[in-house]
């Protein structure tokens, strides 16, 4: 089987959770025999090939459908929320030989792309719905179109070319990523098979690393209780709220340090962040890392080096983290939102608090702290979870089983 999976970008320095899916079950896929590649543009790119721990990463030449957009602007929708198009990745789609099945993660004008190559050589596509659709926050989703705001937009024309509004109802199957959308999704499109396809980790590579190690080089105290935040710096993650509790947090147990690692997709929202902290006067006690590698080992040592972990989202698909500092064997606090509550068991294996109450979070970070067995309890349930149902290995079987599904309906209607 040969297969492409089609993404808006594709960069280390960019990493987040459609990056890891891509690449995480590209690799076992390879693995066991298949063909793949990505193809993507360059947003935020400084090479247009790269391969990746043997996979192929081709990236083509891009541009947004505006007149009058700002150099500012455009760098940032390519961080998060832009919709270019790229008559060179269009080619590229075209060119590749005996390709069975093109595998899109991004909607937009690039889906459209990939649905177009998809019916002008007469073979399927599936789509992967990674960031929420249907379930997106308004003020959120009105955050990824702001920074085009003064521009005259022309890209209609393509998007009606390329049928960028049919790419959801055209495609052979819809995987959801977050249990809730996969129920929004097979609502609004109810004659589209929508399948819900949970994310994974790696969990033999995240169950052993160096915390120590990483306190020290980062300069935060060995006998901390360290409260761990990995996600982009964005207010959809919402690092905002530990910031702003830390004098609380703190009360319950005045050796809590905050550690917040993740790249920085919102700057404006980062230098909120530092100023909050600043303005606590609590700097010591807050350490940013903006961005570790994916493929980091220092990634992992992040997590050894936590005592509890903390995903304060407002908006959450899936929540790939979790899965990590519980294969790292922590005890996990999760805002309950979007697809988190579908796959954490509130009382079993993490607690979940409301991101829009603030006693919520600091109730739940005194159940930990009070009740250190009830914490250990909870980080060896989770632990198990992850190793037994999201191991990167179990979920791209399922998904292999789906293209090959998808293969046989196509080569039957044929």
């Amino acid at each position: 089987m040969r297969t492409v999976q089609l993404a808006r970008r594709f960069v280390r320095e960019d990493w987040g959770g459609t990056e890891t899916v891509i690449f995480e079950t590209s690799k076992r896929m390879m693995a066991l025999g298949h063909e793949t590649e990505v193809l993507c543009t360059l947003a935020t790119a400084d090479k247009d090939r790269e391969v990746m721990d043997g996979l192929q990463v081709r990236r083509s030449p891009y541009f947004y459908p505006y007149i009058g957009l700002k150099e500012e602007a455009k760098r940032v929708l390519d961080k998060k929320g832009g919709s270019p198009f790229s008559f060179h990745l269009m080619r590229a789609l075209k060119q590749v030989p005996e390709l069975d099945l093109i595998h899109l993660h991004v909607g937009n004008r690039i889906g459209g792309i990939g649905r177009y190559v998809a019916r002008k050589r007469g073979i399927p596509y599936v789509m992967s719905l990674h960031g929420g659709v249907f379930d997106v926050p308004t003020h959120e989703a009105e955050s990824w179109t702001a920074p085009a705001k003064g521009s005259l937009e022309w890209g209609k024309a393509l998007g009606w070319w390329i049928g960028a509004r049919q790419v959801m109802s055209d495609a052979s199957a819809i995987l959801c990523v977050g249990y809730p959308e996969s129920v929004l999704t097979q609502k609004k499109l109810p004659d589209t098979r929508v399948l819900y396809l949970p994310n994974g980790a790696d969990t033999k590579r995240f169950a052993t690393g160096d915390g120590p190690a990483f306190r020290a080089k980062h300069g935060i105290p060995q006998d901390a209780k360290v409260l761990l935040t990995v996600a982009r710096i964005d207010a959809q993650k919402n690092q905002l709220l530990p910031a702003r509790l830390l004098p609380q947090l703190r009360a319950v147990d005045d050796k809590t340090h905050l550690l917040l690692v993740g790249n920085v997709t919102n700057p404006a929202y980062h230098d909120t962040l530092v100023a909050e902290v600043a303005a606590h006067g609590l700097a010591d006690h807050v350490t940013i890392i903006p961005g570790i590698p994916s493929d980091s080992g220092e990634l992992v040592d992040a997590y050894h080096a936590a005592d509890v972990f903390l995903l304060p989202s407002i908006h959450e698909p899936f929540g790939i983290v979790i899965l990590e500092a519980w294969s790292a064997g922590l005890p996990v606090l999760a805002s309950r939102v979007g697809g988190i509550p579908h796959f954490v068991e509130d009382g079993v294996d993490g607690l979940l608090f409301d991101p829009e109450e603030d006693p919520s979070l600091i109730a739940a970070f005194q159940a930990l702290t009070d009740d250190g067995a009830r914490a250990k309890g909870l980080a060896e349930m989770g632990q198990k979870k992850a190793r037994e149902e999201y191991d990167w290995d179990a979920i791209t079987g399922k998904l292999i089983g789906i293209y090959d599904e998808v293969l046989h309906e196509n080569s039957v209607c044929q």
